[in-house]
């Protein structure tokens, strides 16, 4: 079984509150998008002493297979149904803590993938239970839908955002910011502006009214970060944001942006079409 983890923007991300667990309640919309891992599945044909061996290529990951949250992913649904073993290869493709999701959409990618290969017939909803026991934006790649996310992330409402014809470049300069240092300098607040409703402007609007919360730490902090959004600015960008906790900024274009000198850059660009 080969599957194609994608990747989500954040469009709007707002920290309301810290909570008494030490999570954060947030506002977002998640969209995904086309920039994809690939994952494949396969029962072992013979026997494995562990019951999931994974192996990897492409972007190098540092971190022991434990810590994986394919591997967690296994574990969880083993623990429930007793799982055959497995071999899981990843080829990693999209950029690690950049925001894009993609560690998460690997997990929820796998438990997909589980449920079908050994027909578990587990709900969406059930699947998205699971999910968040693995993070909080897991969930959201279960449906991978434009989704309304709030909670830690995990509690989603499917939002109808038309963005067709539109076109979208995500730029990730060589630069890395933990989580924890992005939060640092946070200070949780109430939106003035209703996300929902600013979503349902035109895109024109959406840059006075639509921010991420993370932008004013990470830009104090890494100042070429906040380079690369004032470069798809004046690229024509009619709006641009950090994704996630960054370091990915992406810019939302009505025409083909001329990317040729990102291209000849250092950072890592993507583009496409919206769909």
């Amino acid at each position: 079984m080969i599957l194609f983890p994608n990747a989500k923007i954040n469009i709007g991300l707002n920290i309301t509150k810290k909570r008494n667990d030490g999570f954060h309640e947030l506002e977002t919309l998640m969209y995904p998008i086309a920039l994809t891992d690939v994952l494949e599945i396969s029962i072992a044909t013979k026997h494995q002493e562990q019951k999931i061996i994974i192996t990897t290529s492409g972007i190098k990951i540092d971190s022991k297979e434990e810590d994986n949250l394919i591997y967690k992913a296994y574990q969880l649904l083993n623990a429930d149904f007793n799982l055959a073993s497995v071999k899981v290869h990843l080829h990693k493709a999209i950029p690690m803590g950049a925001g894009l999701g993609g560690g998460s959409a690997d997990a929820s990618f796998m438990l997909k993938g589980l449920n079908d290969m050994f027909s578990l017939n587990l709900s969406n909803e059930s699947l998205e239970e699971y999910a968040s026991e693995l993070g909080s934006d897991c969930a959201f790649f279960i449906k991978n839908k434009p989704a309304y996310a709030t909670g830690r992330g995990e509690l989603l409402q499917e939002l109808d955002l038309n963005m067709k014809g539109l076109h979208l470049l995500v730029v990730i300069p060589n630069e890395h910011i933990s989580t924890k240092d992005a939060y640092s300098q946070i200070c949780p607040k109430e939106s003035k502006n209703s996300l929902v409703d600013s979503l349902k402007l035109p895109i024109d609007k959406w840059s006075n009214l639509i921010k991420n919360d993370f932008e004013d730490s990470v830009f104090n902090q890494k100042p070429k970060i906040e380079l690369v959004k004032n470069m798809l600015n004046e690229a024509g960008a009619v709006y641009s944001s950090l994704s996630g906790s960054g370091s990915a900024v992406y810019g939302i274009f009505k025409q083909k942006p001329d990317i040729k000198n990102l291209l000849q850059s250092d950072y890592f660009t993507w583009f496409t079409e919206l769909q």
